[in-house]
């Protein structure tokens, strides 16, 4: 049949509509777009944290403890800490097993921290999306990233990074919950959130923040007491580490009062936070992205300065995860201010430029040994460099035994002459001295004595053996050289005409 003009007509005043695409085709590009604004933060992040990664071959006093406490067998560590550091065993354990596959010196004690920071910029990015939208995430976990103490802390040989990023994908274990709220998702949200706390005790901080993020949000009082259920797992399992940390904790004594730096570096991002949380932004899900980033910014640190004014116990990088919560809340502010203006793509990238002229003078200091409180490396290399075998050396106080520690092999040849037991054996982080009369008969048997000893203008330990030391050296050595390094001070004494 021969269609007619007038039914030519009538079919094409008819639209074509196409077909709704396949929910199917939808994942791939959604999938996509998750991955890269996981990605590219998480690249972000590698890349800063690889870049002068040795630091210049120098490591500080805590790492020094991570690198000898890693390197000792399971049941040597297992038997200091039962005396000592407790805090950071299951720590120590994963490091051992880094040590026990691949002995890589500094990459190998850094490199687990790159890793797990990447791994939280990821996370911080992916919370972000979930909570604000895609762009939100990315800028969440750019922001996160170029954290100055997450750059720090990503070329560190602690725990600090590992609980970030277990703290970050915990909250992701959370929300999973809260939106599919079943046995074995809340089961799983309190197995990592335990072996988070295992890794930190203060990690519990982060959990007690979900807490209040869930009564933030007004959640059905079900999700609330499943919530206060998984925590009772936790403190169950924390609890024993808690009790036996508490023991040890003479060993945090150094810890001070909270000063101007310490209350700034609190109340700076708690403040810009807070701002940011004010500018109206893109919600998803049954949390508000600020009823969980509030909390998590401000609850963790907030405490410990409220405790540390009765019994001093913080330290910023003991709440570093609080940092995901600071980048969440700048990313969903700076979104939402990008949006506002004529030009999105030319603000970001003169905020980006911005932002990385800005820190760039910080970040090549921050990858130089005068970055960190000491190098014990480096007082090694200078014992060395002072010292000829049959030299005696000494530790002043003895806990700056760091270098012999991580840098044995600088002191061959040398005599200890305050040492009763080493630090394995003995169960302890710097080993165990001999009594003062037997340090004075020992320090008499030489002629010249390389000391490892604190800085001018720090406070000296009034021991017995600390105060035999200083009397015989002043008594009977005479200064010959001295060679001062980050945190330390190597001098060489030496009896009268034997320098």
């Amino acid at each position: 049949m021969v269609p007619t003009p007038a039914l030519d007509t009538a079919a094409r005043a008819v639209p074509r509509v196409r077909p709704a695409p396949a929910p199917e085709s939808a994942a791939p590009r959604r999938l996509g777009r998750r991955a890269a604004v996981a990605l590219a933060p998480a690249g972000l992040t590698l890349a800063l944290g690889l870049w002068g990664i040795r630091r210049q071959n120098s490591m500080w006093r805590d790492e020094s403890t991570t690198y000898q406490v890693a390197h000792r067998s399971v049941a040597d560590l297992w038997h200091l800490l039962g005396e000592a550091d407790v805090a950071h065993g299951l720590y120590y354990l994963l490091m051992h097993g880094v040590f026990t596959l691949w002995d890589g010196g500094l990459l190998a004690l850094r490199l687990p921290s790159t890793l797990a920071m990447a791994a939280a910029a990821a996370g911080v990015a992916l919370l972000g999306h979930r909570l604000a939208g895609p762009r939100a995430g990315l800028a969440a976990g750019v922001v996160f990233a170029l954290a100055p103490a997450v750059q720090r802390y990503a070329q560190e040989g602690r725990s600090y990074a590992l609980v970030c990023a277990a703290v970050v994908w915990c909250t992701h274990l959370l929300l999973s919950a809260v939106a599919h709220p079943r046995k074995r998702t809340w089961a799983g949200y309190a197995a990592a959130a335990s072996a988070t706390c295992l890794l930190h005790e203060f990690a519990v901080l982060a959990v007690l923040a979900h807490g209040v993020a869930l009564l933030s949000a007004r959640l059905p009082a079900p999700l609330r007491w499943a919530w206060a259920r998984a925590t009772s797992a936790v403190a169950v399992v924390l609890a024993p580490l808690a009790i036996v940390s508490q023991q040890q904790a003479s060993l945090v004594g150094w810890i001070g009062d909270p000063g101007r730096p310490e209350l700034l570096g609190f109340a700076i991002p708690a403040l810009v936070g807070l701002g940011c949380a004010m500018v109206p932004s893109a919600a998803a899900g049954p949390v508000p992205l600020r009823a969980l980033a509030l909390p998590l910014l401000i609850l963790p640190g907030a405490t410990l300065l409220a405790v540390s004014f009765i019994h001093p116990i913080y330290v910023d990088r003991y709440v570093l995860y609080s940092y995901a919560g600071f980048a969440l809340l700048a990313g969903a502010g700076l979104e939402a201010a990008l949006r506002a203006v004529p030009y999105p793509k030319a603000g970001a990238a003169a905020l980006a430029a911005v932002a990385v002229a800005a820190l760039l003078p910080y970040s090549i200091q921050l990858r130089t040994p005068q970055s960190r409180l000491d190098d014990p490396m480096a007082a090694a290399r200078a014992v060395r460099e002072l010292t000829r075998p049959g030299d005696g050396v000494l530790f002043m106080p003895a806990r700056r035994r760091e270098p012999i520690l991580s840098s044995p092999g600088e002191f061959r040849g040398l005599k200890e002459l305050a040492l009763a037991r080493h630090a394995v054996p003995s169960g302890t982080l710097h080993g165990i001295e001999l009594p003062a009369p037997r340090i004075r008969a020992r320090m008499l048997t030489v002629r010249r004595i390389a000391v490892v000893m604190d800085p001018p203008g720090q406070p000296l330990d009034d021991t017995p053996q600390e105060r035999m030391k200083r009397e015989v050296l002043d008594r009977s050595f005479r200064r010959c050289a001295e060679r001062a390094v980050r945190g330390m001070v190597v001098v060489l004494y030496a009896r009268p005409g034997a320098c």
